[in-house]
C-alpha cells in the first residue's frame, strides 16, 4: 500500500500545473468553510451568550400553563411557598446549576405625576439576578457594570424609551400602580435609580424592581414568584441538563394530578433561536458548496489523468497488474490530491481566524455596540471538513479509477 502512494503521489508531480490548480481550488474551498464557519459560530455564540447572559438565563421554570398567557403576565399563575421550597433543594442539588433567580413579572402602569402609561417589570433579587444574567448591568445606564446590587428597595430600573418619553432621570420620582391576583389596586412610590437599554430595540417596555418593593404592590405575603431563571455551568450541556431537570419537575403534580410546573430552554422562548438556525443552515449551505468544488475540482482531474494515461494504463496492464490495484492506484492519487490539500487548507484557515482575532473586529447586535467578535472553530468541526474532503474525494475519483482498472489491454495499447 506504501508502495501505491508513492506511485500515486509522484504521478501528481508529473502534472504540476493541473495538479496545483486543482489544489489550489480545494484549497480555497476549506479556507472559505473554515473563515465562515468560525465567524458565523462565533457570532451565533456572542448572540447566545448577550441574550442569555443579559436577560434569559439557559433555562426557566414556570408553573404549568404559565408560558401560554405570558403575554398577560398572569399572577394566578405564580409559584407559592412549598414550590419554591422544592424547586430551590432540587437546584442546590443539581451539580450542573452555577446560578439561579427568583423573578417576579407584572404589569403596571407608571406615572410621573404628569403623564401615565403601563410599564412591564421584572422584580428581582439583585444579587441572585446579577450572578444569573452577569452582563445585565451592561445594559443599565447609572449602574456600575460590577454592581451585584443594581436595584434597592424603593428604587426602579426603568427602560429607556419609557424614561425618554416620560422626561424622567437617575433621581426622578414616579408612581407604580397594579392590580393584583385578586382584583385589588394598590400603588407604591418609587424613585428611578438606572436607566436600561432595550436589547430588541427601542421598544422595549420591561423594567427592573426590587421583589420586596413587588411583594408590596401586589399584597404577597408569601415567599411567591412566578419565573425562575437558571444559568448553567456550560451552555455546551444545555440538553442534558434540561432532560435531568425535566425529569426532576415530573415528580411534582397539581390537584388533578397532573404536571406542576413547565421547563424550557432559552431557545424555546426567545425568537432569536430562530436566527441561530439560520446560521446553522447557511453554514451547511456553504460545506454543500465545498463539496460540489471538491466534487468537480477531483473528477475533473481524474478524468484527465485516465484520459492521458491510456496507453500507460494498457502497459502495466499487458504485464499482469491486477484491475483492483490499477483501481487503488487512482483512488490514491486522488485521496492523495484531497488530503494534502485538505492539511493546507486547516493550516490556512485557521492562520486567517487567527488573523482576525489580532485585528480585534466588533460587532454590534441589538443595543448592544462594539461586542467584541472572537473568531474560533473547534477542532471536531475542522476534522469533519477534513473528512468530507476526503470522503468526496474518494467518491469522485472512483469513477475514473473504475474506469481505468476496467480497461482492455490491446485496446488501451491501440491508443498509442
Amino acid at each position: 500500500m506504501t508502495h501505491i502512494f508513492k506511485i500515486a503521489i509522484r504521478n501528481l508531480f508529473r502534472y504540476k500545473r493541473r495538479t496545483l490548480l486543482t489544489g489550489l481550488l480545494i484549497v480555497f474551498g476549506m479556507v472559505m468553510v473554515i473563515v465562515f464557519s468560525g465567524i458565523s459560530n462565533s457570532f451565533k455564540g456572542m448572540m447566545i451568550g448577550t441574550i442569555t447572559d443579559s436577560m434569559m438565563g439557559h433555562l426557566q421554570i414556570h408553573k404549568k400553563g404559565y408560558i401560554s398567557s405570558i403575554d398577560n403576565l398572569p399572577l394566578h399563575l405564580n409559584i407559592t411557598g412549598s414550590g419554591v421550597t422544592k424547586l430551590r433543594k432540587i437546584l442546590d442539588d443539581n451539580d450542573a446549576v452555577e446560578a439561579y433567580t427568583f423573578r417576579i413579572k407584572l404589569g403596571a402602569m407608571l406615572s410621573n405625576f404628569e403623564q401615565t402609561t403601563n410599564i412591564r417589570l421584572t422584580a428581582v433579587y439583585p444579587d441572585m439576578e446579577r450572578q444569573t444574567c452577569p452582563s445585565l448591568t451592561d445594559r443599565i445606564e447609572g449602574v456600575a457594570t460590577e454592581a451585584e446590587h443594581f436595584v434597592q428597595p424603593g428604587e426602579l430600573i426603568l427602560p429607556e424609551n419609557l424614561a425618554q418619553g416620560l422626561k424622567l432621570q437617575n433621581g426622578s420620582d414616579v408612581v407604580l400602580v397594579a392590580t393584583n391576583k385578586d382584583g385589588s389596586v394598590n400603588a407604591i412610590g418609587l424613585k428611578v435609580a438606572g436607566i436600561v437599554e432595550g436589547l430588541l430595540g427601542p421598544s422595549g417596555r420591561d423594567g427592573y424592581m426590587h421583589i420586596d418593593d413587588a411583594k408590596v404592590l401586589l399584597r404577597i405575603t408569601d415567599d411567591e414568584i412566578n419565573e425562575i431563571a437558571i444559568r448553567l455551568n456550560s451552555l455546551g450541556a444545555l440538553n442534558e441538563a434540561h432532560e435531568r431537570l425535566d425529569l426532576e419537575l415530573q415528580q411534582f403534580n397539581d390537584s388533578k394530578g397532573k404536571p406542576a410546573f413547565e421547563l424550557h430552554t432559552w431557545a424555546a422562548l426567545s425568537p432569536f433561536s430562530s436566527i441561530a438556525t439560520i446560521v446553522d443552515i447557511l453554514i451547511i449551505t456553504v460545506k454543500i458548496v465545498l463539496i460540489a468544488i471538491v466534487l468537480i475540482s477531483i473528477l475533473n482531474v481524474m478524468m484527465m489523468s485516465v484520459y492521458e494515461r491510456v496507453s500507460e494504463i494498457g502497459t502495466i496492464s499487458a504485464i499482469g497488474t491486477l484491475p483492483s490495484k490499477i483501481l487503488a492506484l487512482f483512488l490514491a492519487e486522488g485521496f492523495s490530491l484531497g488530503l494534502i490539500s485538505a492539511i493546507i487548507g486547516n493550516v490556512l484557515g485557521v492562520t486567517v481566524l487567527y488573523v482576525l482575532n489580532i485585528l480585534q473586529l466588533h460587532v454590534s447586535f441589538g443595543r448592544m455596540k462594539d461586542i467584541l467578535l472572537e473568531t474560533s472553530i473547534a477542532p471536531a468541526e475542522l476534522l469533519t471538513i477534513t473528512v468530507i474532503v476526503l470522503l468526496i474525494t474518494l467518491i469522485s475519483s472512483f469513477q475514473p479509477a473504475y474506469r481505468a482498472s476496467k480497461m482492455q489491454p490491446v485496446r488501451a495499447l491501440r491508443h498509442v
